[in-house]
């Protein structure tokens, strides 16, 4: 019996390497059409009756500004272009800031977020972060750092059924991704902690003020090498 199970298991361990690999290697070079977010947000409007909606157009990272690029390494991860997918003094950081009961980000970088929003359902468990570890690894290796960014701007939420920089633009300033300027880059960067409930224009004093945060840091962020 043990050794019918062990069988079992390694099957599905290999048929789950073999699917993760194909699917990483896929969507370095096709967009990707939707995310598990993207369907779990629709379910949850279907079941409290509301419409469901999901605006997304995917665009090629050149045709997004480097000001959007800049604002959200500014915002959500200051070493991305540094390190290997995971930043371990912000990990340390937050894990002893979580232990003192203090609210506040999970030091998850770029890469995590991504490898979290193409391939994993949302929560909080070991479960989930050891698979977002693997994914994260695996986008590092075969995708690199441009596509991570291309990936990540094209479908992180950014508003109530938008997605991606795009249709953020268009949502919320009527215009193109690629015609974002540094303030309006900030303000969509500055919502993304919880982009349902903060608005990245006729924004509120608290995303004003890091709107200007987010200002200051682009300002020390050079030519972006990827």
């Amino acid at each position: 019996m043990l050794k019918k199970i062990t069988r079992i298991l390694f099957k599905i361990l290999i048929w789950f390497v073999g699917i993760s690999l194909f699917l990483v290697v896929v969507f370095k070079f096709v967009p990707v059409p939707f995310t598990p977010l993207m369907v779990s947000r629709a379910v949850e409007n279907k079941l409290a009756g509301k419409e469901m909606f999901c605006n997304h157009d995917w665009v090629p990272i050149e045709n997004i500004s480097k000001n959007l690029q800049k604002a959200v390494i500014a915002s959500e991860d200051g070493t991305f272009l540094k390190h290997h997918g995971f930043d371990f003094t912000a990990m340390q950081k937050a894990l002893k800031n979580n232990k003192k009961g203090r609210k506040i980000k999970g030091g998850s970088t770029i890469s995590q977020q991504t490898a979290k929003n193409i391939f994993l359902w949302q929560g909080r468990s070991y479960i989930r972060k050891g698979f977002e570890a693997y994914f994260t690894v695996l986008i590092e290796l075969v995708w690199g750092k441009e596509r991570i960014m291309e990936v990540y701007l094209n479908s992180i939420e950014m508003g109530n059924g938008v997605y991606g920089a795009q249709a953020a633009a268009e949502y919320w300033y009527r215009k193109d991704a690629s015609n974002l300027s540094a303030r309006e880059a900030a303000g969509i960067a500055a919502i993304l902690p919880n982009p349902r409930k903060y608005k990245a224009s006729n924004s509120t004093t608290y995303i004003n003020k890091r709107k200007d945060k987010i200002m200051r840091v682009m300002r020390h962020i050079g030519k972006l090498e990827y």
